[in-house]
């Protein structure tokens, strides 16, 4: 995910610059920092928004990117309008006033992470963090953020407001495994399960899926040959542990984006890795004269998936791109 910044005036300018400084002093990466004021000279290392804030915004946002506005927080309400949707999917959102004193998580605290990113982006500045959630400022059992930081999908997300209140409320929440191996495609259950105002079904992200391609593919290409292949095998992304390719395809346009829109981690193995993966792949030599292996995409999956992996899915191929998709035991 992408850490996108953008301020309004030159103190806001100094803001992030102060964030990227301390990031670097501690080797992580700083925020892209973007710009939107009239003035006949770029600050250093910053970009000018041309477009409209709403029609910044909305591309950002889409792609799945955590965004930063530097500045008043009406100025990012008016420019979201419209463009949240749910809590599991909305892009995480932060306001940081231009005196660097507060950092307000405003969209997808838990799920995608704003919360933890304003408490760094706090620490950084010396500012404080303005947490708003319920569970979080009651220092009380967060489903989503569980379910987020375990990689684990929930099945009825109508029950985490159930739950949560039910922690908030001091009352107990039990975490319970079932049936290992499942007897359902659930297998983690959150309070009594005989108690179905307050029962949370969650199930592991059991699914790899392992990516080869040519170089610049098309990012909205791959994402519908990605969706379509996992339709048609009866999955969502939703389902999905990890995205894995080579190493040296870890920084396609395609791949990156298709890793932030969905939040899915990416795993990049380098050829002498993908070479020890074990089981029946689909050989080419030309993939092995051009990357050094023969087979990227099965391979990849397989891998990601660890010991016990089932390739359930061979290569499958268009445009340029291949696919395939593993079980993790």
């Amino acid at each position: 995910m992408k850490k996108i910044a953008i301020c309004f005036s030159h103190r806001g300018q100094e803001i992030i610059e102060r964030i990227n400084r301390a990031s670097a002093a501690r080797g992580v990466d700083g925020l892209l920092p973007f710009f939107k004021w009239e003035s006949p000279e770029e600050p250093p290392g910053f970009t000018r928004v041309a477009d409209s804030l709403r029609t910044w915004t909305k591309q950002h946002f889409q792609a799945g990117n955590a965004l930063i506005f530097v500045g008043a927080a009406g100025i990012a309400v008016r420019a979201l309008s419209g463009l949240p949707s749910d809590k599991f999917s909305d892009s995480p959102v932060l306001v940081i006033d231009d005196n660097g004193s507060f950092v307000i998580p405003l969209l997808s605290g838990h799920a995608g992470g704003a919360n933890k990113l304003a408490v760094i982006l706090a620490e950084l500045l010396h500012a404080i963090p303005v947490i708003t959630t319920s569970t979080d400022v009651n220092r009380t059992f967060s489903a989503d953020t569980f379910a987020a930081e375990e990689r684990l999908t929930i099945v009825n997300r109508e029950a985490v407001k159930q739950v949560s209140a039910k922690a908030v409320e001091g009352k107990s929440v039990t975490i319970s495994v079932k049936h290992y191996p499942p007897d359902r495609p659930v297998d983690v259950i959150v309070a009594d399960e005989t108690d179905a105002e307050y029962t949370l079904l969650m199930k592991p992200k059991r699914y790899t899926v392992g990516l080869g391609m040519k170089k610049g593919r098309d990012p909205e290409a791959l994402e519908a040959f990605v969706l379509r292949t996992l339709s048609e095998a009866g999955l969502s992304a939703e389902d999905v542990y990890a995205l894995c390719t080579l190493d040296l395809k870890e920084k396609e346009p395609a791949i990156v984006s298709l890793r932030d829109k969905y939040r899915i981690p990416l795993l990049s193995f380098d050829k002498e890795l993908l070479k020890k993966a074990e089981g029946p792949f689909t050989a080419s030599d030309f993939v092995e004269k051009t990357v050094g292996v023969d087979n990227v995409c099965e391979r990849a999956a397989v891998l990601g998936a660890g010991a016990g992996a089932e390739l359930i899915l061979h290569k499958k191929a268009s445009g340029g791109m291949t696919i395939a998709i593993a079980k993790r035991r």
